[in-house]
């Protein structure tokens, strides 16, 4: 495989607008610790490898145990995963899915019994976000900051 565009040369004052979004999300005040399982989780779902390398390495950077992060995609059997994060893992697979889950009422009711309408808000743009991102990097094949290489 081989990079396909550049999407920030293509169309750079859009590309500067999803990085003013994305830079909004990060100061929104949501938990840091759920944002990078929420950016990992949504990469592993539209299957963007660069995403998902890029996102690893930012939440070990942040601290968070790579235990944790292996077992992201296999949360709901895991027992590092407390009830605000299966909430959270589960209302950005429904997002996500959005097209195949219409974002079901149980989803709604396990995110509302943890968070409060204002940070509902924030993570539905955080993972609308996300979801930009991947399908900017997998459309275009991206390719990673440090090396150049395709992930």
């Amino acid at each position: 495989m081989k990079r396909r565009l550049n999407v920030a040369e293509a169309a750079p004052e859009l590309y500067r607008a999803i990085r003013a979004l994305d830079g909004a999300v990060k100061a929104s005040g949501i938990d840091t610790r759920l944002l990078h399982l929420v950016k990992l989780r949504a990469s592993q779902i539209n299957g963007c490898a660069y995403c998902v390398d890029l996102h690893v390495a930012e939440s070990l950077a942040a601290g968070i145990d790579a235990r944790v992060l292996h077992l992201v995609a296999t949360w709901r059997e895991s027992p590092l995963f407390d009830a605000r994060d299966r909430a959270v893992l589960e209302w950005t697979e429904c997002v996500t899915r959005l097209a195949e889950t219409g974002v079901p009422d149980e989803a709604w009711e396990g995110i509302r019994a943890h968070f409060s309408d204002e940070d509902i808000a924030r993570l539905i743009v955080a993972i609308g976000t996300i979801n930009i991102w991947n399908r900017v990097a997998v459309a275009s094949r991206m390719l990673h900051p440090v090396d150049g290489r395709l992930v």
